[in-house]
């Protein structure tokens, strides 16, 4: 169960994030919009929030996952693959540091880390080697999770952009997966609900404590997730999805 969830507001300069989308510039009062959205949906799901201020030197800031991984014994700040949001990481710190005394540690160069790249099932982390987590990186954060107990493996990208633009683990050994790792080795001992082409974008969704957060506007894989038995909660993230966001990508989750 989730205890803590620290979120970013949204800064105006979002508009200018980074993109592979061809859906046009995001509407900044419509983020905000669906990013008090977002957040009221954690409220509903017995956690403790700590939103942090925009910051308008870093675009992609609101999208707190990947420059820290919480984990149940240690916080691990990345070095993003993204140079742009490298100094990510120092305006999370003194929060991260707060949540874990003496129980944080780092990626070095020259290697990059982005923790959307990283999944947890259980004690055990798996890491997408991407165009933004290379594989000095990997090892660095395998080292880091092995040295407090928790095991690690890498799962090499294809297509998308971070492991989980295309993976949900929702407990229970519930994996919702779409495109390439559907039929990825790695996880055929999990119960792999797959998602449909269509619908790809949906299997970027976050369990929070029996709840499933998810895009909204996907009915099919809406109804896949409920007929698990979770409660299913939709946000619109319409103006995230234009500047490669997701679910997950907004919340840091332990």
């Amino acid at each position: 169960m989730f205890k803590h969830i620290i979120a970013r507001t949204p800064a105006s300069s979002l508009v200018d994030g980074l993109t592979s989308s061809h859906l046009g510039k995001p509407d900044f009062a419509r983020a905000l919009e669906q990013h008090n959205a977002y957040i009221r949906a954690l409220q509903t799901c017995d956690v403790d929030i700590t939103l942090l201020p925009p910051d308008e030197r870093f675009p992609d800031s609101v999208f707190v996952e990947d420059p820290v991984l919480c984990t149940s014994r240690c916080a691990i700040i990345t070095r993003p693959g993204a140079e742009s949001r490298r100094g990510e990481t120092a305006i999370i710190e003194q929060t991260i540091q707060r949540f874990y005394p003496g129980k944080v540690e780092r990626i070095e160069a020259p290697g990059t880390v982005e923790a959307g790249d990283i999944m947890m099932v259980g004690e055990h982390f798996y890491i997408g080697e991407s165009a933004r987590t290379n594989a000095e990186g990997a090892r660095q954060m395998i080292a880091l999770l092995e040295k407090h107990g928790f095991t690690g493996s890498v799962v090499r990208l294809e297509k998308v952009l971070h492991l989980k633009t295309g993976l949900a683990y929702l407990e229970h050994g519930n994996l919702l997966a779409a495109g390439e790792f559907i039929s990825k080795p790695e996880f055929q001992h999990l119960n792999i609900v797959e998602i449909p082409e269509e619908e790809a974008y949906a299997a970027n969704c976050i369990w929070v404590n029996e709840r499933v957060i998810m895009p909204a506007g996907y009915p099919r894989t809406r109804q896949k997730i409920a007929d698990l038995g979770y409660r299913v909660i939709e946000v619109d993230t319409s103006e995230y999805r234009k500047i490669d966001g997701g679910v997950s990508c907004m919340s840091l989750r332990f």
